[in-house]
């Protein structure tokens, strides 16, 4: 029997079906039939990322031991990415909260989520301390670009890295190899470079390899409950946005400051191989693509 002709049918596909074929069956029938076989509905679940790079575990024992020597020597560890992208407007936001009987209790959202029908994009930016377990999010309004990333680091250090971490002679950041702080892209490192040249704090970094994204501190200590916090609440505008974001709290300790950032980012910008070589970049001996440090350059 081919799979396809039964698992993508509804009870009552399946009921019908089964009449036209001589049964006496009705749809409370099939659906405790199928129940005592073990059948149940299930979603798709988001679990294949790909290949994964053969050392993949030495990497993970690698940012492990970064991070145990940032610790010790009380030096701070970020976790950054970008959430997904959010449309600004009345549209469905997915989960339930609870609700008063009624319609006029309900939340009317609009029936479409085209494009044309938004605001605008919202990309929130994030920085996770590891060991403060505070977030940080800059929530951009034009394109996620390396310049946008680390404008977000730098606001960051800004409103609260400087004051937490006041004696600091190095800052550890674990990322995804991809994106806007990808291991390829050329203009991150240029403007990480800038920044460290501001700040005059050598950042290391340690990326996590191809296809394992999702084992990034900040995907499961602060983007998921940002989602959970604001699950089936329309993100009608920027100022929501920012609110929903900087109230969520766990009772593990989470704290999250929001922040809204209307700069305008260039795409397309090209970092040349004499502007590359000129970055005071010291690669690790063990896969240098992935671990490296940037450290101020000799002004």
């Amino acid at each position: 029997m081919r799979s396809v002709l039964w698992t993508t049918q509804a009870v009552d596909s399946l009921t019908e079906k089964l009449q036209k074929q001589g049964f006496t069956v009705s749809n409370y029938t099939v659906y405790y039939l199928l129940r005592e076989e073990g059948y149940s509905l299930k979603p798709n679940k988001k679990n294949i990322e790909g290949i994964p790079h053969e050392d993949r575990n030495a990497q993970f024992e690698h940012i492990n031991a970064m991070c145990t020597l940032f610790k010790e020597n009380r030096n701070p560890i970020i976790s950054i990415d970008c959430k997904k992208k959010e449309q600004i407007g009345n549209f469905k936001n997915n989960g339930k909260e609870w609700t008063k009987k009624g319609k006029e209790n309900e939340t009317q959202v609009n029936a479409y989520d085209f494009r044309s029908l938004a605001e605008g994009l919202a990309a929130p930016y994030g920085i996770y301390d590891v060991l403060h377990k505070r977030g940080f999010v800059n929530v951009g309004i034009d394109h996620d670009t390396a310049s946008f990333a680390v404008e977000s680091i730098r606001r960051w250090w800004k409103d609260e890295g400087k004051a937490i971490y006041r004696n600091a002679t190095g800052i550890l950041i674990t990322a995804d190899g991809g994106g806007s702080n990808g291991v390829r892209n050329r203009l991150f490192k240029k403007e990480l470079q800038s920044f460290v040249n501001e700040i005059r704090i050598p950042i290391t970094l340690c990326h996590f390899p191809r296809a394992m994204s999702k084992w990034n501190v900040i995907e499961h200590q602060l983007f998921s409950f940002i989602s959970i916090n604001w699950r089936a609440k329309p993100l009608t505008s920027l100022a929501v946005i920012l609110e929903l974001i900087s109230h969520t709290t766990t009772k593990s300790g989470l704290t999250v400051t929001a922040m809204a950032d209307t700069n305008k980012y260039q795409t397309g910008i090209k970092v040349s191989k004499k502007e590359f070589e000129e970055l005071n970049i010291q690669r690790d001996a063990f896969h240098g693509e992935w671990n490296y440090t940037i450290a101020p350059q000799v002004m």
